[in-house]
């Protein structure tokens, strides 16, 4: 038998993720803003202090929202956090459901249009 050598640059023990209820509810917002035509795109970091999930208009702008998760502040302001497209904070918590929340009202004044 040959000898095992493990791949340069580590493993992805220490990476944060979206578990599979987090990213199900990510991505059915994301959904609903496609299909009322607000977002076009997004893209997912996965780090290890923090897995990012971020929401574009259009592909070669700046992300209208960002999704952070980290679980580094989950004793102290909450893990999740909802950062706009200046990079300021627009809403932060322990659960996922009420930090999207401002989202979601925008895309009740985006159908009612």
């Amino acid at each position: 038998m040959g000898i095992v050598t493990p791949f340069p640059g580590g493993t992805t023990a220490g990476q944060v993720g979206f578990d599979r209820t987090e990213l199900t509810r990510i991505l059915d917002l994301y959904g609903r803003m496609v299909a009322a035509g607000h977002w076009r795109d997004y893209a997912m970091d996965l780090g290890k202090d923090a897995a990012i999930f971020s929401a574009f208009r259009r592909t070669a702008e700046r992300p209208e929202f960002r999704i952070e998760k980290r679980p580094a502040l989950r004793n102290r302001q909450g893990m999740w956090a909802l950062v706009g497209e200046a990079g300021h904070i627009i809403r932060r918590g322990h659960e996922l459901g009420p930090v999207l929340a401002p989202v979601e009202r925008r895309l009740m004044k985006l159908v009612e249009e």
